[in-house]
């Protein structure tokens, strides 16, 4: 994979049971992460992101390479009030939110994840929002310290339990 090009682009409704899968398999792989089992209602997500991206403030952004292989995804929310997860992240004014960024194994260490990420950044700058927000937990290091190098602070404010997981969360002042 090392030195592939890739593009990143917005997904359309035809490409979301791919993306479900790449999200629900490198989750699932995350040393550590609650399993299928433990945590089915999250999972679920996976597997119906109509439930997540079925209006227009939502936005399933991937990167594919030159031989449209999905390497990776995110899920891009221009209104918190449809970013979906417990804590009071809803109820934030003027942000936007990314959340379920998945890199596909072979993919990672190619920039994809910042180039995702990035593309929110820029999403939420033309929305003319002054935040963008974010969770992570602490099996999702490699992308917690991507996110801190781009400029994230914790936000603990946010914090909350996905069931009995600590999910920790983060802004970005733009």
């Amino acid at each position: 994979m090392q030195n592939r090009k890739y593009k990143i682009s917005i997904a359309d409704q035809s490409e979301y049971k791919e993306i479900g899968e790449l999200m629900a398999k490198v989750y699932a792989a995350l040393p550590g992460f609650p399993s299928v089992t433990e945590q089915p209602k999250y999972y679920a997500l996976f597997a119906n992101l109509n439930s997540l991206a079925d209006n227009q403030a939502t936005e399933l952004i991937t990167a594919r390479s030159d031989d449209s292989d999905l390497l990776g995804s995110v899920i891009y929310f221009s209104d918190m009030k449809y970013y979906g997860s417990g804590g009071t992240a809803t109820s934030i004014k003027n942000a936007s939110g990314l959340r379920l960024l998945a890199v596909k194994h072979k993919a990672q260490g190619n920039g994809i994840g910042r180039a995702l990420t990035n593309k929110c950044i820029e999403l939420a700058r033309e929305k003319q929002q002054s935040l963008v927000i974010l969770h992570t937990t602490e099996y999702m290091r490699a992308a917690w310290a991507l996110y801190e190098k781009m400029g994230f602070k914790r936000f603990e404010d946010i914090d909350f339990l996905q069931e009995e997981l600590p999910v920790f969360g983060f802004q970005l002042v733009i």
